[in-house]
């Protein structure tokens, strides 16, 4: 949740403004406590609020499944991106058809997120595998990749090294406030809002229009 605000920050920057979508059930939600102002409930069930030039929205329902997120809000006219944060495990999303798998799979891109550790290099792997044939940007989290431990290199799969021959795999710094705290209405550290900037643009310069990166 903090890389997607992120990087609606960053797409702000540019654009003017941006969305934040948090695709999952309300017991879940990591944005609750990240607007500096509530504007309350849209008509269509989704709670707003705004962070600056960007829109916040989160569900106000309990779901058991990704099929019953409701579709988001039409956008704004001049709307300059929409992040969707899926928030479900992704063979869960991919096995239940809905409006959100949909736009999953026909996204410009796909952020694939995970940790600098070798299970969640595991799982960046199986994640590149459900998702072949849509574009995808990996997302590392955790520290400077010339740090890391011999054996966390190596556990990189055969796809994962296949994004990063082609530099689409991208360090996020961890920020140990952040990861204490949460996301909440404190202004993102710059380290973070730098490497959200950058998947930004690696994501826009490859981009071909047919959705929302999610």
């Amino acid at each position: 949740m903090s890389l997607a605000t992120a990087a609606a920050e960053a797409a702000a920057a540019t654009m003017g403004s941006a969305r934040v979508v948090e695709c999952c059930t309300v017991t879940a939600s990591g944005l609750a406590p990240a607007s500096t102002a509530e504007l309350g409930q849209h008509p269509t069930g989704w709670l707003q609020g705004t962070r600056g030039e960007v829109l916040l929205e989160r569900s106000t329902d309990m779901y058991v499944s990704p099929d019953e997120v409701l579709p988001p809000t039409d956008a704004a006219p001049g709307l300059g991106l929409t992040v969707l944060d899926v928030g479900w495990e992704l063979g869960q999303l991919l096995a239940s058809p809905s409006w959100l798998s949909d736009r999953v799979l026909h996204a410009d891109h796909v952020v694939a997120v995970t940790t600098a550790t070798i299970p969640g290099l595991r799982r960046l792997e199986g994640a590149l595998a459900l998702l072949e044939g849509t574009p995808v940007i990996g997302a590392i989290l955790g520290p400077p990749r010339r740090t890391w431990p011999r054996g966390l290199e190596h556990s990189l799969g055969a796809l994962s090294r296949q994004l990063d021959q082609r530099a689409a795999m991208h360090l996020i710094p961890l920020d140990r406030g952040l990861a204490v705290r949460g996301l909440d209405s404190q202004a993102l550290p710059t380290p973070l809002l730098t490497a959200a900037g950058h998947l930004l643009h690696a994501s826009v310069a490859g981009a071909t229009p047919k959705g929302h990166p999610s």
